[in-house]
């Protein structure tokens, strides 16, 4: 099973896209959907992530401008993740990858890459 991630793109500052993934077959309820980025310049870092349970943790760069949600939890889109992102800045360009961890471990996606100009 893998996790598919996509949505990446070129977007001017100030624009907004939507990140979405999901896994390619049935796993285990996850316990935990994330979204990461990675840049050159610095190590993977956590955006946004969000529990079974419904809560949410941003990083303080993204406060205000991205929402996390995740598919129905009641059907097969419950280890859907989805990124909405607004007001993009140059400095939120990088590789998205997102996490899911449930009992049968942790799945990382491809990554999908993101690139906001000024």
């Amino acid at each position: 099973v893998q996790l598919q991630a996509s949505g990446g793109g070129l977007v001017q500052a100030g624009g907004s896209l939507r990140l979405s993934c999901a896994p390619s077959g049935s796993i285990f309820s996850a316990y935990v959907l994330a979204w990461y980025r990675q840049t050159p310049e610095n190590e993977r870092e956590l955006v946004a992530r969000i529990t079974a349970g419904g809560s949410v943790t941003y990083a303080d760069s993204v406060k205000g401008r991205f929402t996390i949600s995740r598919g129905n939890v009641r059907g097969n889109a419950k280890n859907t993740v989805y990124l909405q992102m607004n007001s993009l800045k140059p400095d939120d360009t990088g590789v998205y990858y997102c996490n899911l961890a449930s009992r049968a471990g942790d799945y990382w996606g491809q990554g999908t890459l993101v690139t906001v100009s000024s």
